[in-house]
């Protein structure tokens, strides 16, 4: 017998949920789920300035309305510092991660950004910084931390955007672990979260393929398995721009005040080429037919009557 299929959503709550989010949580909930698998939910809040709590009950709220049922309890990010200071005192004792003093503004002034929000290609300004060099500008200025990445190429397999591969050292070279505030960052708290999880397999947007390679640079220094990954493309509207919280896409608190719960749920079924044409249908009823392969590459378009209320929620 197979080993049992794990898979979870992981929603940072910065913002109320949007379409793009929630086919994101469909597709990884039916993936596993047609499987016999079990979903877990984890809230992704590592930085709780940026997700205050309202907004995580709501996103909860949000997803009980569509009629998500999770296995487990849910994961809070913010409760597992612990874990995180594990994990980045091994690879410190591998020698792996190294102060770095660069400012955002620093490195916006040295090259273009790289892709997305703020991300850049780091020229490893402070990677050979002197021992006396580092304890000297320690005491006018917090680090942060970055991994050290070598001149090798990782090689993702991912179930629908296919084989990618990418150098470490030319993008995006050495990545920060642990913010000047002591905030550990993303790609180190999703490698622990999925491994102590259990997870085989993570269902994500295609926005984040080209930083799996990190991740899994990190799991292999970690002594972590690798899941399996399947990177959904991104929800567009009309004119082709993507549906996001910066964006401030329709959120699924005025969708639901216009849609019922089937309506909403078809209507995003049939954008992922799931069913045939628009019509009402539920999580369970989708789980029977569900086949990742239908899922095309390319982006997916939403169709325009739900984006007749721009004004969010």
């Amino acid at each position: 017998m197979s080993a049992k299929v794990i898979g979870r959503f992981a929603p940072t709550p910065s913002g109320f949920l949007h379409p793009g989010n929630l086919l994101c949580a469909i597709l990884a909930y039916l993936s596993v789920r047609a499987r016999g698998g079990q979903c877990l939910l984890r809230i992704e809040d590592l930085d709780k300035a940026r997700c205050p709590r309202t907004l995580v009950t709501q996103c909860l709220s949000d997803l009980d309305f569509l009629g998500f049922r999770w296995d487990g309890p849910i994961l809070y990010q913010s409760e597992r510092t612990a874990q995180y200071e594990r994990a980045f005192r091994h690879l410190q004792d591998l020698g792996q991660v190294y102060p770095c003093f660069c400012s955002r503004a620093q490195l916006h002034v040295s090259q273009a950004p790289n892709r997305g929000d703020t991300l850049y290609i780091y020229p490893g300004t402070c990677r050979f910084l002197a021992p006396a060099e580092v304890e000297a500008r320690m005491l006018l200025k917090a680090p942060a931390y970055r991994l050290r990445v070598p001149d090798q190429s990782i090689t993702v397999t991912d179930r629908i955007q296919g084989s990618f591969t990418t150098n470490l050292a030319e993008n995006p070279g050495d990545f920060i672990v642990r913010r000047a505030d002591h905030v550990y960052a993303y790609h180190l708290a999703v490698v622990v979260d999925d491994a102590e999880s259990g997870v085989t397999e993570v269902v994500r947007g295609c926005d984040i393929l080209s930083a799996t390679p990190c991740q899994i640079f990190l799991q292999q220094l970690l002594g972590l398995p690798t899941p399996e990954y399947a990177h959904i493309p991104l929800l567009v509207d009309a004119n082709g721009t993507r549906l996001a919280k910066r964006s401030q896409a329709i959120s699924l608190s005025s969708l639901s005040r216009r849609f019922s719960r089937e309506e909403i749920i078809g209507t995003l079924a049939f954008a992922a080429g799931l069913i045939p044409e628009v019509q009402p249908c539920t999580l369970e009823a989708l789980i029977p037919h569900f086949d990742l392969t239908r899922v095309p590459r390319t982006d997916l378009r939403l169709p325009t009557r739900f984006l007749t209320d721009s004004s969010g929620s």
